[in-house]
């Protein structure tokens, strides 16, 4: 299983599904970033993702985007491949 990191806050209810559908996926650890709680890592998501929105979600060294991208990579059976390495 390829590690999963993952921006967020702690009332975002996009982050909360994302960490669902993962976890739904057999994905037991999940690298948390908090940015609400360290600006320096709000900056550095923006730097490394040039977005400003929660979730931020990487899978191994694939930057896989927010909630709805990931909602989407699953839909086209592209999430558990990802996931495994494959």
């Amino acid at each position: 299983m390829q590690p999963v990191k993952m921006y967020t806050t702690a009332v975002c209810p996009f982050c909360i599904r994302a960490k669902q559908i993962l976890k739904s996926k057999g994905v037991d650890q999940i690298d948390e970033i908090r940015i609400d709680t360290d600006p320096q890592e709000r900056t550095k998501m923006m730097e490394i993702t040039g977005r400003r929105t929660v979730p931020q979600i990487f899978i191994g060294d694939t930057h896989v985007g927010g909630c709805d991208d990931l909602i989407a990579l699953d839909g086209r059976g592209g999430l558990v491949p990802l996931l495994q390495g494959a």
